[in-house]
């Protein structure tokens, strides 16, 4: 294994050991799961250790010659162990006999909680040995390699079947969607606290190193694709209350331009599946230059969670389909409340901190009315505005630019309709060449400080014959001499939250626009939910 290079998560079977099995892992998840009536128990036993890898050379049973002369066959397993490994480690029943336990294997808990809630999180570098109702996990030591974590526990999965199930739903991503009033709420359950006399936030996970962040450099927040886009919605309100210069980077560049960390640099790492390759690269870069780093993470035991300093669960729940949706404004939230969080100690911002704090609050009903108020009226609009168009276009500016993004992308990866979204102020810069009256056009207009400006961009479209949908807040008097067709009306929130609830419309225009198109919603093409490649 140890000549092995790259990323991989292996499952090994041999026609000569019919009752076991191996499985290995290294950049690529795997989780065990346990299935048994008995106590299960962790033994830890040393095992002889080798520094150059090799066995001594006069033992004879490990010479395959020498096992052909004894007329030995040389598949048998070794007497003296051949892995290059620090320790091993057995789980099995309390019982000195054999008892009945089922083991299971996988690259995600969610598929194994119809059979068992009992797991064993793999680290990198182990081999699990599946034989006799037990589970032995060796870790192996490369050159030069740092040994990993000499624990291994058995952990409970907080997670129901009926939570990895569409019930009465037509797709997971329409259940997902649905959800979100539900799963915003799981998110600030137990850390936002709205009370008569004092509102605050905690936030647990964070509380060891929060004075150290306080003190930081830079805060540089790194992500791919939606969680890239959740950082760039949240970057102003940490500038805003933290008052410490923040960054937002794509973790495939970052690596790329090999950009400067310094120690007393704050790095945030965002990934729903805590797997995402081109973050976990840009996080061990980090880590080997000293750089204090948080993980944002939807998965517990994900390798974000486990190789972070300290971070925050979203605690959205399981996510099946492969476009997200409630991990988006779950890790919305979860930053704004880090951003509330790290920015107690600023007296002058106390106002501004409660405004938002009581925003929060009323997020999640404000969430429940709109999917309920405008499902159907954004199926209809698919039908006679969007169906059959070849490319769109989606505005925004300021905060709502990060929404726009991520609109953007989730039409493109659902509905295969080709969507750019641009910044409302880059429009005369050569994109409002492409304004006709043919040219489909989407336009956040929720009021903000920036209104006046975005305001003169959809004049400047009309005047060149486009006609956008306008996501806009509701009786807005601006545009009620328009017709109700061209319209999508959300509630209104504070500035900052905005683009949780402008988002909404757009993740179910997508979905409506594959449905009609006859696509499959949950699993798009040459897509993968978690991507554990670069």
């Amino acid at each position: 294994m140890t000549k092995l290079e790259g990323a991989y998560g292996l499952l090994i079977k041999s026609v000569h050991y019919p009752h076991e099995l191996l499985a290995a892992r290294k950049g690529s998840p795997l989780v065990v799961g346990l299935k048994t009536q008995q106590r299960m128990k962790v033994d830890f036993v040393d095992v002889q250790y080798f520094d150059d890898g090799a066995l001594p050379l006069e033992t004879p049973s490990h010479n395959a010659f020498n096992k052909a002369a004894c007329n030995q066959p040389t598949f048998d397993g070794p007497d003296q162990p051949l892995l290059h490994r620090s320790q091993s480690r057995s789980i099995g029943t309390d019982e000195d006999k054999p008892q009945p336990v089922e083991i299971f294997v996988s690259s995600d808990p969610a598929t194994i909680i119809e059979h068992t809630k009992k797991v064993v999180y793999l680290e990198d570098n182990d081999i699990a040995h599946i034989h006799d109702g037990f589970l032995n996990i060796h870790r192996l030591r490369g050159a030069g390699e740092v040994g990993g974590s000499g624990v291994r526990i058995i952990q409970t999965l907080d997670l129901e079947l009926q939570e990895i199930m569409k019930g009465e739903f037509d797709h997971y991503m329409q259940k997902e969607i649905f959800e979100q009033p539900e799963s915003v709420v799981n998110t600030m359950r137990g850390r936002l606290h709205l009370g008569s006399d004092d509102n605050f936030v905690t936030l647990g996970g964070l509380r060891s190193h929060i004075a150290t962040m306080r003190k930081c450099r830079r805060i540089i927040f790194i992500a791919c694709g939606t969680s890239y886009h959740s950082c760039m919605a949240v970057r102003g309100v940490f500038e805003e209350l933290v008052e410490i210069p923040v960054a937002v980077e794509l973790a495939s560049d970052f690596l790329d331009r090999k950009a400067h960390v310094f120690r007393d640099d704050t790095f945030v790492f965002a990934s729903q599946s805590g797997e995402t390759a081109d973050s976990l690269m840009a996080l061990k870069y980090c880590l080997e230059r000293g750089a204090l780093t948080v993980g944002i993470v939807n998965v517990v035991g994900s390798s974000i969670s486990l190789l972070t300093h300290c971070g925050v669960h979203v605690n959205a729940g399981p996510e099946i389909g492969v476009a997200s949706t409630k991990a988006y404004t779950s890790q919305f939230v979860a930053m704004v409340m880090f951003a509330l969080y790290l920015g107690e100690d600023r007296v002058s911002k106390a106002q501004r901190r409660l405004e938002i704090m009581d925003g929060l609050g009323k997020i999640s009903a404000q969430i429940k009315q709109m999917i309920r108020d405008l499902d159907q009226p954004i199926k209809k609009l698919c039908e006679i505005f969007l169906k059959d168009k070849k490319s769109l276009l989606l505005l925004g500016r300021g905060s709502q630019y990060p929404t726009a993004l991520e609109g953007a992308l989730k039409i493109k990866e659902i509905s295969y309709l080709h969507c750019e979204a641009v910044m409302t102020g880059e429009l005369k810069h050569g994109v409002l060449a492409l304004v006709d009256g043919k040219m489909p056009i989407i336009m956040i207009m929720t009021r903000d400080r920036l209104f006046t400006k975005s305001l003169t961009a959809y004049e400047q479209l009309v005047a060149r014959g486009g006609k956008p949908i306008i996501i806009c807040h509701t009786d807005d008097e601006e545009f009620k001499g328009n017709n109700v067709a061209r319209k999508i009306e959300v509630p209104k929130t504070v500035d900052c939250l905005q683009g949780i609830l402008n988002v909404i419309p757009l993740q179910l225009m997508a979905y409506w626009l594959a449905v009609l198109e006859g696509l499959n919603v949950d699993f798009p093409r040459n897509l993968a939910k978690s991507v554990t490649v670069e």
